[in-house]
């Protein structure tokens, strides 16, 4: 059995994992794949850890220059977080040709294209499937499985703490402050959660997942993004009647010759199969032109399911290293630049909720404002109020609208007299 030596960097959460799966599974993957991964090095700076789980003091190293200068280990597995001392220690390993497993989006969403571009003067290889949605294979099925395919469109549910914040508020009838209260004391919150709820993490996975798919840089700047914070229970009541669940959707498209990218709140039509996909749970859609629609679910985070897909990396290249396979530069290169569209020459149907006040004419005066704006109504409905004259909720769903004439229509709207405070505007996604 031939021995691939590697060296990992971080032993936090998602390193704990892999080091738990390669000890307990060494055998299995041994014979599944006839290689002997051998860990030689592990660096972190909190010794504690090595204690905790019982990791050998011969091969732990509060440096990580031990683990790139050492000319036995072939492969870097860079667990560390953050973009600053993580991406210095990626470049350096790459310059000293170590072939790289990464889990790290925010680095890659970042600097993917300085660090691919690193990966290829150097020729060395470079897994990151841990990057986007945890243990679904959804990196090796774009670029292994549908290589003969043009994707068209990336639709996915990819942050499991938002998902499961939208579940518990509908299915148990709870605002956004008390149901992400219950995901911070289950764990699937952090204790500061600004990167999930605001749509920042969704993010960074979609300018991973939009590049690969359309082989293009993508400027994650350029993303439009846009959080949960917003949602209300009232809105999700009323999407329920309507036949719509919430969810933060990360959309990647062709569009206009270009590329469209974008992260918001939508309300999913019930007949689609992401609106079924529930609590932690996460799930990406590719419409690619032969295979069609196609959808991958799994779990998305967590210290095993990361760890799995960390593994899978580290064998892939490890028997690329031992069968002396071929470098292939393509499979870290982009072949296009397409143009990144502006989010407001996107085009979609829209739910509004005004607050106005039960007067004659006000829907009429409504309805004009968004006509004015080619804005069609698809249907309307118009809450019962106790009270004469007091404002209520006026639910409008429309036809298919461009981003640009929705602003214009929702700021006149808000400036009416009758319409109190600040409207709701969330996308609508069908089957």
């Amino acid at each position: 059995m031939k021995n691939v030596k590697i060296g990992i960097l971080g032993i936090g959460t998602v390193g704990a994992g892999v080091y738990e799966l390669l000890e307990k599974h060494k055998k299995v993957i041994g014979k599944k794949s006839g290689i002997d991964i051998e860990i030689k090095k592990i660096a972190d700076k909190a010794a504690e850890r090595r204690k905790l789980l019982n990791i050998p003091a011969s091969i732990f190293t509060p440096d990580a220059d031990d683990v790139i200068s050492d000319p036995d280990i072939r492969i870097v597995v860079q667990l560390i977080g953050g973009t600053t001392v993580s991406r210095e220690l990626m470049l350096k390993a790459i310059s000293h040709k170590k072939n790289i497993v990464t889990a790290n989006k925010a680095l890659l969403a970042e600097h993917g294209v300085e660090i691919f571009k690193a990966v290829v003067k150097e020729e060395v290889e470079f897994g990151y499937e841990a990057s986007v949605g945890g243990g679904i294979p959804i990196i090796k099925t774009i670029r292994e499985s549908l290589v003969g395919n043009q994707i068209d469109k990336v639709i996915g549910i990819v942050n499991g703490t938002t998902n499961f914040i939208l579940t518990k508020m509908m299915r148990e009838d709870l605002s956004f402050d008390e149901a992400l209260k219950i995901a911070q004391e289950l764990g699937f919150a952090e204790a500061d959660p600004y990167l999930d709820v605001s749509g920042w993490d969704a993010c960074h996975k979609i300018t991973i997942l939009s590049s690969l798919a359309f082989n293009t840089p993508v400027d994650m700047s350029k993303v439009f993004v846009e959080g949960i914070e917003g949602i209300h229970m009232k809105d999700i009541q009323y999407a329920d009647e309507l036949g719509f669940v919430p969810k933060l959707l990360a959309i990647a498209e062709r569009h206009d010759n270009g590329v469209l990218v974008r992260v918001h709140p939508s309300l999913v039509s019930k007949e689609n199969p992401l609106a079924a996909v529930s609590w932690e749970d996460n799930a990406i859609m590719l419409y690619s032109d032969f295979l069609g629609k196609s959808m991958y679910y799994g779990k998305g985070a967590g210290a095993k399911p990361t760890a799995s897909a960390v593994v899978g990396d580290i064998t892939d290249i490890a028997l690329k290293i031992t069968s002396k396979t071929e470098y292939n530069k393509n499979r870290y290169s982009f072949y296009q630049d397409l143009q990144q569209k502006d989010f407001e020459t996107s085009r979609t149907k829209f739910y509004f909720r005004f607050s106005a006040l039960d007067r004659p004419g006000i829907l009429s005066k409504i309805a004009g404002i968004l006509g004015k704006n080619n804005i069609s109504i698809a249907s309307v409905i118009q809450k019962e109020t106790e009270e004469e004259f007091e404002h209520v909720p006026l639910v409008i769903l429309t036809h298919e609208a461009l981003e640009a004439d929705t602003r214009r229509a929702v700021k006149e709207i808000d400036g009416l007299s009758e319409v109190e405070g600040k409207s709701i505007k969330i996308r609508v996604i069908e089957g």
